[in-house]
């Protein structure tokens, strides 16, 4: 599979995981990101370490980013290549960084079990659950990115996690900076 990169020049691919917190974005990424020696960027890390935020969200219990700073302290690494990015949203970032576009999805019972052993409960709890039920980061990503980069993975085990890593390995290996249109 030819990358659409969009005309840019990149060696290798820029990566998106996206999906509900809990379904396994920053593990697949770190592993994705250690099998192919790209860099994995977990913006939320990446908010808090930068201070790219707007100040804390009571209800949520989490930061409210700064879209606009963390896409300035992405666009020159996000132009080199080689990088998997892992956040619960998508809607924000320029469609030109990413040549692939990853929503992974878990069952809703796995979800609700992964959420309360984090700490989830009441409104943090049910909203993520009622994401995932009505597939939101699906529909953001379909909106917001060609129909061609844009694909649904399963990860509700440790072995689907590591099919997954498996699956994207051999897309990247197969991947080319140039699309070829005959």
């Amino acid at each position: 599979m030819a990358g659409a990169n969009s005309g840019t020049r990149r060696q290798k691919p820029n990566i998106l995981i996206t999906g509900t917190p809990g379904t396994g974005k920053s593990t697949t990424a770190s592993a994705l990101a250690e099998a192919r020696n790209f860099k994995h960027i977990c913006v939320g890390d990446l908010v808090k370490e930068k201070n790219l935020h707007d100040g804390w969200d009571d209800q949520f219990e989490c930061h409210v980013i700064n879209k606009d700073l963390v896409c300035d302290e992405l666009e020159d690494i996000m132009e080199g290549g080689g990088n998997i990015v892992d956040y619960h949203g998508c809607d924000f970032f320029p469609e030109r960084w990413f040549d692939r576009v990853v929503v992974l999805q878990t069952e809703n019972s796995v979800l609700y079990d992964r959420l309360t052993r984090r700490g989830y409960s009441g409104t943090k709890l049910s909203n993520n659950i009622e994401c995932e039920i009505f597939q939101v980061m699906l529909g953001e990503a379909s909106d917001r990115y060609k129909e061609e980069i844009v694909t649904a993975m399963q990860s509700d085990t440790i072995e689907d996690i590591s099919d997954n890593v498996a699956s994207l390995t051999e897309w990247i290996e197969s991947w080319s900076p140039w699309v070829i249109i005959i």
